[in-house]
């Protein structure tokens, strides 16, 4: 089995790994976009090229799955992405957890990047998923950029401003952009307030990676044999993990995998 992954940047290193944990058998092709990053500014249409020569440079690999890392490229992209290269290459999006986290009651408070915050897309989801839930939108200016850079200084300044617009009754958080799921904990250790519950994240991460499974009709098997390659396309120029990923757990996990021959 196959699995291509695509994003900009290394947001999709949270839903990668939790492929690599439920499928160390499988092989993972990571399709990157270095020379058009960072796809949250451009317009609507211009995000929606780059992330089409992005899965066209996937397919060619040719995976059995292919799964959009990223919100917004979800968002903008996943019906012209589908409409390119389904039915023949199933096309999973990543959605924020909103559904599952209003499940558990609330208050909510839903971290995004500026750009998704307050936007139709969001506000839907939370009109059907969340209704009867208390819902804070915190747009988290900077988060992204400073995760995909491995800036410490910058990550913690981003986390720091974002925590602040969190009301301090907030039982629980979605991280509604992949980048944010590779700092979950120091996200957590942010808006934890002293005396309260112990706060719930929801990412999206494993839901993803489920769900491309599901689409194969493939079951998780963790146990198997860790012989799955790893594929890097950068820009569709076949290359390494980017050096910030291997700040994080998920990239230096990905780091062991073996390369392609």
């Amino acid at each position: 089995m196959k699995i291509a992954l695509m994003d900009s940047g290394i947001g999709l290193l949270a839903a990668t790994a939790a492929m690599r944990r439920l499928r160390p058998d499988a092989d993972l092709v990571l399709s990157l976009d270095p020379d058009g990053m960072p796809w949250g500014p451009r317009t609507p249409e211009d995000l929606t090229g780059r992330a089409l020569a992005v899965a066209e440079a996937a397919a060619a690999r040719r995976p059995d799955a292919l799964i959009v890392g990223c919100n917004t490229a979800t968002v903008h992209a996943l019906t012209a992405l589908r409409a390119r290269l389904e039915p023949e290459l199933p096309v999973v999006g990543t959605v924020p957890a909103i559904k599952p986290a209003a499940a558990g009651g609330g208050p909510i408070a839903i971290w995004a990047t500026p750009a998704t915050t307050g936007s139709p897309y969001q506000r839907n989801l939370i009109r059907d998923f969340a209704g009867g839930v208390p819902v804070v939108e915190v747009p988290c200016w900077g988060l992204a950029e400073a995760v995909e850079h491995a800036d410490e200084a910058a990550i913690d300044a981003a986390v720091a401003a974002a925590a602040a617009l969190t009301p301090d009754e907030v039982t629980t958080v979605v991280l509604g952009c992949t980048h944010y799921e590779l700092v979950a904990e120091r996200i957590r250790a942010a808006v934890q307030r002293s005396g309260r519950p112990p706060l719930v994240l929801h990412g999206s991460a494993g839901a993803v990676a489920a769900q491309a499974l599901r689409r194969l009709g493939e079951q998780p098997a963790p146990g198997a044999a860790p012989h799955g390659t790893l594929t890097v396309l950068l820009s569709g120029r076949e290359g390494a993990l980017p050096a910030p990923a291997l700040a994080y757990d998920e990239g230096r996990m990905l780091q062991a995998v073996t390369p392609a021959g």
